[in-house]
């Protein structure tokens, strides 16, 4: 039904949405007036991404991957995403046949359509996303209760059929996702059929959770509904939203069964530790990002601070993933034997980080993105940037192919032919993935991205994410309209200039990446100081003018990484890096019968960039010698050291978001030091 969307983009919908208005119309996460937010978001219409790598990748999700996606939801090919809707209204036959959490799914695909139309109205898309409310409200209980599996089989009279009665069902994560979407959908069309549904949604939630036991205290599995509450209560204003957050988070302290795969073994104040699940962790960490945002609590800082600094500094791959175990122990090793418990999809141990059997779900490194960015408007520390443009260029961007419609589940940072074990999920791109929670995930977040560049403060534009874009926004002294013009992150040179400003005094404050070294800056041609302050942003305050320009220079020489040595699986290993972007070594750019793991890295050797416009939609490549060793197949678990110092190889290095997309083969990230 969408196939010819991409034809239609140039329709022009008259529809409430206020476009340029002053106030945006769709921010991530409204901190506009958040009474503890450092920063205030803009709106995802407010910058758009006019050239280069962002430019590109936000032209194939919305030509390709939001049609796409589109069709898969309402034609039921693989699963009946829109048609449980149906099922569940009565207006069609049939049962529930999915994934506990494809409503959910459904959710996110219409947040990322909407954020399309915030930028380009567009009739075709908007009459689906129609349909699509339509069918929603049409399946909700008149108690505001939306769970299609359930309601599909009390339909068909199953007695058991009864919300809130398994745990598991991802009922909460659910209309967590519909509160969200409900919010996103109301400021992008001004109607309030998809909100008012929210609102049902959440009042149901109240009353359920009114006096809860501990046992019915566990329905918070992947808790999407801490966001969507908070963000219910940014869109209505009424307190009882923010109060039913609030309710949520103390009713983890009733579990008295809980385990690390929830993250409910231990209250969240008393957490330090990145464990378990680490979708739902990051999940439940935005969440309470939130609720900082908007309470100020002061207890709630201190979890939020010490498990974003073990995840940092023990527990986060390379390329900005996170959750490396596919099933693992926690607490690993604990004498207490009475408090490990089975974790999924883990954070694992601190310095637990394999390669070919990570897990790092796309989903994870998402819920690091949502999470970083609330911390980022809570603190204004550059930190947090700093890991949402990592993900994103990296461990995000991995999880969707160059084509915009094909999708990974898990990604993994080695993958060798054959797998050293049969792992669930594979490691190539596939349409259809049958927890299909990441790919719409990718796409609203890749159609939202504009929304994360730059955030504002009173008298102050703060840049995070460098980028070719146009940016038309309000200060408080009036508007103010911005050109960046960059090739990154292929090149490091940023240039902002001022196309319409204030008649007052104002800062840019410009992110200077953890990664750089020697930043330099000049206004209108003039040096002027570089130094990023105690927060990471180098801040330039005066009168500004049209036609004002801001030269920052990234200089981006390639660096080789090493491991904490804690880290088994890398040790004695090395990864290339450039900018934000980490490198990995592919089959497809070595000779005909050399394999990746024969292969080592000289710490000495000469890495050349080269940009190549014709290679993987237009790439920078990294050219270098490599050894190759162990050219003698393996017969054995062990043999005699061989003192062979190899033969060179010349090898290239692609982008690591951009493996696997010249057919299956071997891939490694992190390769062994000669």
């Amino acid at each position: 039904m969408l196939a010819s969307l991409s034809s239609a983009l140039g329709l022009t919908l008259l529809f409430s949405a206020c476009v340029g208005a002053a106030e945006p119309v769709l921010p991530i996460a409204d901190t506009t007036t958040s009474p503890h937010a450092v920063l205030r978001p803009i709106g995802v219409e407010q910058a758009q991404w006019t050239d280069g790598f962002w430019a590109e990748r936000y032209r194939v999700c919305r030509e390709r991957s939001i049609p796409t996606m589109g069709d898969i939801m309402e034609s039921g090919r693989y699963k009946p995403f829109l048609g449980h809707f149906l099922i569940a209204a009565g207006q069609a036959e049939g049962d529930y046949h999915g994934a506990a959490w494809n409503d959910g799914d459904f959710y996110k695909w219409i947040e990322a359509a909407c954020a399309m139309l915030a930028v380009e109205p567009n009739g075709e898309l908007r009459a689906a996303v129609d349909r699509s409310v339509r069918a929603i409200v049409a399946a909700q209980r008149d108690d505001g209760y939306l769970h299609t599996p359930v309601l599909i089989r009390a339909k068909n009279g199953d007695p058991t059929a009864q919300p809130l009665s398994d745990r598991h069902d991802f009922e909460v994560y659910n209309m967590g996702h519909l509160m969200t979407t409900g919010c996103v959908h109301y400021r992008v069309t001004g109607s309030t059929e998809l909100l008012d549904a929210a609102k049902r949604a959440a009042g149901f939630l109240e009353r359920a959770f009114a006096n809860p036991t501990p046992e019915i205290a566990r329905n918070s599995v992947c808790p999407s509904h801490y966001m969507g509450a908070v963000e219910l209560y940014r869109t209505t204003g009424d307190q009882r939203y923010l109060r039913l957050a609030e309710h949520f988070l103390a009713m983890r302290d009733l579990i008295t069964d809980g385990g690390d795969d929830n993250q409910d073994r231990v209250p969240f104040l008393e957490q330090r530790e990145a464990v378990g699940h680490a979708v739902r962790a990051n999940y439940l960490y935005a969440g309470v990002a939130d609720l900082l945002l908007e309470t100020g609590d002061p207890r709630l800082r201190g979890p939020l601070d010490a498990v974003w600094r073990n995840v940092t500094e023990k527990k986060l791959y390379v390329t900005g993933a996170c959750g490396a175990l596919y099933d693992g122990a926690s607490p690993d090793g604990s004498a207490a034997q009475g408090e490990i418990t089975r974790t999924h999809q883990a954070y694992g141990r601190n310095y637990q980080l394999p390669n070919t059997t990570a897990h790092n779900e796309t989903c994870a490194a998402l819920g690091a993105v949502f999470w970083n960015w609330r911390m980022l408007l809570a603190t204004g520390e550059a930190k947090h940037a700093d890991w949402i443009e990592l993900a994103m260029h990296n461990a995000v961007l991995s999880g969707v192919g160059l084509a915009g419609d094909d999708y990974l589940y898990v990604n993994p940072l080695r993958r060798l032919d054959p797998e050293p074990a049969d792992l669930r999920w594979r490691r190539s791109r596939e349409p259809f993935i049958v927890s299909f929670c990441c790919p719409p995930n990718v796409v609203r977040t890749l159609a939202e991205l504009s929304g994360y560049a730059y955030s504002k403060s009173d008298d102050a534009l703060w840049v995070h994410l460098y980028g070719a874009n146009k940016l038309s926004t309000e200060l408080a002294g009036g508007r103010l309209r911005v050109t960046q013009q960059t090739d990154y992150p292929w090149d490091g040179a940023v240039t902002l200039t001022i196309d319409e400003c204030p008649n007052a005094e104002f800062a840019l404050a410009l992110r200077i990446p953890g990664w750089c070294d020697g930043a330099t800056l000049q206004v209108n041609d003039e040096e002027t100081d570089a130094t990023a302050d105690a927060n990471g942003y180098a801040s330039i305050r005066r009168r500004w003018k049209p036609g004002d320009t801001v030269k920052l220079d990234l200089p981006m020489p390639v660096v080789l990484l090493e491991s904490n040595p804690r880290v088994e699986e890398t040790r004695n290993q090395l990864a290339v890096k450039r900018g934000p972007v980490v490198y990995c070594l592919e089959a497809a750019d070595l000779p005909a019968g050399v394999r990746v793991d024969q292969l080592a890295l000289p710490a000495d050797a000469e890495l050349t960039p080269r940009f190549e416009p014709d290679l993987l939609g237009g790439v920078t490549t990294i050219t270098t010698d490599l050894l190759q060793r162990d050219q003698q197949a393996w017969s054995s678990l062990y043999r005699p050291a061989s003192a062979d110092p190899g033969e060179r190889v010349k090898a290239k290095l692609v982008p690591y978001y951009a493996w696997g997309n010249r057919g299956p083969g071997e891939m490694s990230v992190w390769l062994p030091r000669d």
